[in-house]
């Protein structure tokens, strides 16, 4: 097994190879952009692990990963077009660097540019990785529908919710777990094993990407900390608010969900919310819930102790993570 790190730069030799700029420029220089500005690249590297893990042939899973890591940005880029986002990993988000038609092209390009990147596996293989990435693409354009209806309802409940953030960012990173697993010609039984564990991996992920919108360093999160209270967005911090306030804080948070506007003055004040009932130790108490749902699935996995180590290992820096 290699490093998280070498994995990480493997492949992103392996897309700076293949993602170049050409005619015309303006379709392509984005989608260079957004792929080369940084990331934590946990999807790719996701699908290389597992598939070494499972003693497969890395370089087999490099256009695997590299098909879930731009699809994973073409949502990104469309995402912060829907969320008039202005900055992304600490940058300026594609469609303000441009404008929002050629982040819409070139964001289809990108999805384009993910299903080529299946073309060289053999058909039994391609089979199987093109199931998975067309119900993981769909659920993940549910998950995303969802998400933007939460915006105008004041009912959603939580589990309402988990299912939105297992369509919206859980499905994408089993996916590219289960992809691994494929290429390394695995039983079927162990691939869904892997699946499982990625999936609540990733609501683990998504929920602590919920708090540290909140509550973390502008400067290491790479995004507009508060952006989700600014856009009025259904997070689990706001959901549990509502479910175990007082009447007092619930009337104040709905009425500043209300309201349109994106002040610094809001975010404070939901902040405040959020802390006055110790909501960031109840957020962090559910990412370790479903961190530890993972680690069990761990258990039925029947590859060696030392690689079920890894796995947990990653999880648990998943936890601790502040980007």
């Amino acid at each position: 097994m290699n490093s998280i790190e070498t994995y990480k730069n493997q492949f992103v030799d392996y897309l700076t190879e293949i993602i170049k700029v050409k005619e015309p420029t303006n379709l392509y220089e984005p989608i260079e952009y957004i792929l080369q500005i940084g990331g934590k690249r946990l999807r790719p590297v996701l699908t290389l692990m597992i598939c070494d893990l499972f003693q497969g042939e890395v370089k087999q899973a490099y256009n695997a990963a590299l098909a879930i890591e731009v699809f994973h940005n073409f949502t990104l880029v469309h995402d912060d077009i829907m969320d008039s986002a202005p900055i992304r990993r600490g940058m300026p988000t594609v469609h303000k660097k441009w404008n929002i038609n050629t982040g819409i092209l070139s964001g289809d390009a990108m999805m384009i540019l993910a299903y080529q990147c299946f073309e060289n596996y053999e058909p039994s293989t391609l089979k199987k990785l093109l199931q998975l990435f067309n119900k993981t693409a769909i659920e993940v354009c549910e998950g995303q529908q969802l998400d933007v209806d939460f915006e105008n309802r004041n009912d959603v409940s939580i589990s309402e919710y988990t299912k939105m953030i297992t369509y919206k960012t859980s499905v994408l990173v089993a996916a590219a777990m289960k992809m691994g697993a494929i290429i390394a010609d695995v039983t079927e039984n162990e691939a869904a094993l892997i699946y499982e564990f990625g999936l609540n991996l990733g609501i683990a992920f998504q929920l602590q990407d919920d708090y540290l919108d909140t509550f973390g360093d502008a400067k290491l999160f790479g995004k507009q900390i508060g952006g989700d209270i600014s856009e009025n967005k259904k997070t689990y911090l706001y959901l549990k608010t509502i479910e175990v306030c007082n009447i007092t804080d619930k009337e104040k948070l709905l009425t500043l969900y209300k309201t349109k506007k994106s002040n610094q003055r809001k975010i404070e004040e939901v902040t405040h919310i959020f802390e006055r009932n110790n909501i960031p130790q109840i957020t962090l108490k559910e990412i370790e819930l479903y961190t530890n749902k993972a680690f069990d699935v761990l258990d039925k996995l029947t590859i060696d102790s030392a690689n079920k180590t890894v796995l947990k290992d990653f999880g648990l820096s998943l936890m601790k993570r502040t980007i």
